[in-house]
């Protein structure tokens, strides 16, 4: 009777104590915005990578806890073999991380940093994916943005900012000869409008180029063997 009710004892300690001991890493990065840091805890870690899912806190610089984003299918490999503890918080510095899994910047153009979260391998030959949240300034909040998400979770991993002409810029593939380029106009108040469209078809010596861009709100084709 006696090993039974230590026995019980044992496994509802372990099941209490099984997410801290099995699956809480934690990570902090603090040099990847300028108004926010972000501290992540993620379920499970091997030397090369965390995956899983995992929880990001965004802390103001001042240390401030603002806002907690999940991630159901985090990724985040490493450069260089990291250990990671269930114990202590690893800063997270330039160089460690290959393919950031949390980015900040300013995606809609607004004036206010926004931020990507990654989620999973879901982008064009299973490259990266991500949400997209955007800063909601009358909600003072980042709230998730479903255009941002679709053309950073459809193509080949994050999209490219060009904050002076306020286009997306992102890339997909097919096959080894096929790649595209696609140019997104960010419209305020109203969303994403496509703009760009290249084509390059590498089949072939000299290689076919299609490009169809909107000028004027109306659609130019252009072709060369130019790549």
């Amino acid at each position: 009777m006696t090993n039974t009710f230590l026995f019980c004892r044992s496994l509802y300690a372990l099941l209490l104590l099984g997410p801290l001991c099995f699956g809480q890493y934690r990570f902090a990065i603090e040099d990847a915005s300028k108004k926010y840091n972000a501290e992540i805890t993620v379920e499970e870690c091997q030397a090369d990578a965390c995956r899983n899912k995992a929880d990001i806190i965004l802390f103001s610089k001042s240390g401030g806890k603002l806002q907690t984003l999940a991630s159901g299918d985090f990724v985040m490999y490493f450069d260089k073999e990291v250990k990671a503890s269930n114990t202590n918080i690893i800063t997270l510095t330039h160089g460690m991380v290959h393919d950031d899994p949390v980015v900040f910047g300013d995606f809609n153009f607004d004036g206010t940093e926004d931020v990507a979260i990654r989620n999973g391998s879901g982008g064009n030959y299973g490259s990266a994916s991500f949400d997209v949240y955007v800063f909601n300034s009358t909600k003072k909040q980042f709230v998730l943005s479903k255009e941002l998400t679709e053309i950073a979770s459809s193509y080949q991993g994050m999209f490219e900012v060009d904050p002076k002409r306020k286009r997306l810029t992102t890339y997909a593939r097919s096959g080894a000869s096929l790649h595209y380029t696609y140019k997104y106009q960010v419209i305020p108040n109203k969303g994403l409008d496509l703009v760009y469209e290249k084509i390059g078809d590498l089949s072939e010596e000299p290689p076919k180029v299609t490009i169809r861009e909107k000028i004027n709100n109306k659609w130019v084709i252009k072709k060369s063997s130019q790549y």
